[in-house]
């Protein structure tokens, strides 16, 4: 299934990869969609819950967790998972093309929006567990990473994890979309997990998902159907047109990396140094 144009969604200066964005963020020009399948289904909060017949205080409340993963000259996103001091996101958010990180923990922060005020806590980004150092150089389903914060995000409820199933429905959560809310305001999307691409040695696996999104927004969780749980993080997209609206198919398509194997066990590791620290 691994056909067209590919690339990690990413927003960054001077960096891309197989066609990434490279425009510095919020610059006023129009964003062009990336991988739309058909109407782009993102919503707001308030359109959300509309829609449902939700509370939209409650949903912003609810997914306060999701934020916006900003390292050196680049953006993307992420997620408090498991507890208030841990974040997952891509990896390839703190590494760049030449295998360095983008920053030191001073010039990386995970940025959410919670109580109505934008919180900015320090990434401990020297000390992380991630699939690859060289995401650019390797396979998708190592471009994953599990970083600790400074200090713990007590204003956010973290999601705890669940086991991915093929063909799914999901909930994708995501900040950082240059397109949407000037990279500043959360989207949600209900879709489904598609076709798995790719097993990883440590346990991990690639999936193809057909919700819309944009660059800025790699690293964005995929929740279980009913939104409670983590299963996955989008990476990228591949397409043989990604300038333009078409239906899923083989050759025009987004994709993610699950939380399992040695994903998930370096959750569980930074949240167990978490709970050891506090202890003391």
């Amino acid at each position: 299934m691994k056909t067209g144009i590919a690339a990690l969604c990413l927003l960054a200066f001077g960096l891309s990869k197989a066609g990434a964005w490279e425009r510095p963020p919020f610059d006023g020009l129009a964003a062009t969609p990336v991988v739309v399948f058909g109407t782009d289904g993102r919503a707001s909060f308030d359109a959300f819950a509309a829609e449902r017949r939700m509370d939209a205080a409650a949903l912003r409340k609810r997914y306060a967790a999701t934020g916006v993963v900003r390292c050196g000259h680049a953006h993307g996103s992420g997620q408090l998972t498991l507890t208030d001091d841990v974040v997952t996101t891509a990896a390839h958010v703190l590494y760049d093309h030449e295998g360095r990180l983008r920053g030191d923990s001073a010039h990386c922060l995970f940025v959410v929006q919670a109580g109505g005020q934008e919180i900015a806590t320090p990434l401990e980004v020297e000390g992380a567990i991630v699939g690859s150092h060289d995401p650019y150089a390797e396979s998708a389903v190592h471009d994953w990473a599990v970083v600790k914060l400074a200090r713990p995000l007590r204003e956010a409820t973290p999601y705890p994890l669940t086991a991915p199933q093929a063909a799914s429905p999901v909930l994708f959560v995501a900040r950082g979309a240059i397109d949407w809310g000037e990279g500043r305001e959360t989207s949600m999307q209900a879709c489904r997990l598609r076709d798995s691409l790719e097993q990883g040695s440590e346990g991990t696996r690639e999936f193809a998902f057909d919700c819309s999104t944009n660059v800025g927004a790699s690293g964005a969780g995929l929740l279980d159907g009913e939104g409670r749980a983590l299963m996955a993080i989008f990476v990228g997209y591949r397409s043989v047109a990604p300038d333009q609206s078409l239906p899923f198919s083989a050759t025009h398509y987004n994709f993610a990396v699950t939380v399992e194997g040695a994903f998930r066990r370096a959750v569980e590791r930074q949240a167990a140094l978490g709970a050891t620290a506090q202890a003391k």
